[in-house]
């Protein structure tokens, strides 16, 4: 019998957890590890989660927005995204939710596209990403009030094969779009069957 290829949950004993810092949405934490032979300390940042949503309109263009992110002091192109900051909602609810407020779209279709931890060096932040079609606008009168950055969002839509060209090209580099792109186009290649749908309807 083959071995599937896929990631092993194994953690370590953990001797000692110190918050270093407190953040306005993650905390610096460091753990003292116990790796059998040795007893090391590692920093890392505890995140609450995030999606992402590669919203297709029916000529598979994919709907992207350019967010400036501080950190990298650049103006990504990326999919609507957002933090698992509500207790107990789903991601994918957290994803519907997203795409309302960061681009004003209800979509009728939703699947399961990929996941992936942002950066495992130094923080467990998990993104899930999700398929969404069949869109349509929210009503005018019940659109978010996007503020800070969310104010200045741009958002277009790109056909996907010229969004894998800027993938490949090293011209974006968020690592939703990178990833949520490079799946899509995968996923496409495939007929799409290979996703597993979702239900976002609340109840």
């Amino acid at each position: 019998m083959s071995e599937e290829l896929a990631d092993l949950p194994a953690p370590r004993p953990v001797v000692h957890t110190e918050v270093v810092a407190r953040g306005l949405v993650f905390d610096l934490l460091r753990d003292r590890v116990d790796l059998g032979d040795v007893t090391v300390s590692r920093d890392y940042l505890r995140h609450p989660g995030a999606v992402a949503v590669i919203a297709l309109d029916p000529q598979d263009r994919v709907l992207l927005v350019r967010q400036y992110r501080h950190a990298v002091r650049t103006e990504l192109w990326e999919p609507p995204a957002g933090l698992l900051d509500v207790p107990g909602e789903p991601p994918h609810r957290t994803a519907a939710r997203e795409l309302a407020e960061e681009a004003d779209l209800v979509a009728g279709s939703w699947w399961r596209l990929a996941s992936f931890y942002s950066t495992p060096g130094f923080t467990d932040e998990r993104v899930e990403v999700f398929v969404a079609r069949d869109l349509r606008p929210v009503a005018d009168a019940e659109r978010h009030v996007r503020t800070a950055e969310e104010a200045q969002l741009v958002h277009r839509w790109w056909p996907l094969d010229t969004a894998l060209e800027a993938v490949l090209g090293a011209r974006i580099a968020s690592p939703s779009a990178v990833i949520g792109i490079l799946a899509a186009v995968a996923a496409r290649a495939r007929g799409w069957s290979d996703l597993v749908p979702v239900d976002t309807r609340p109840g």
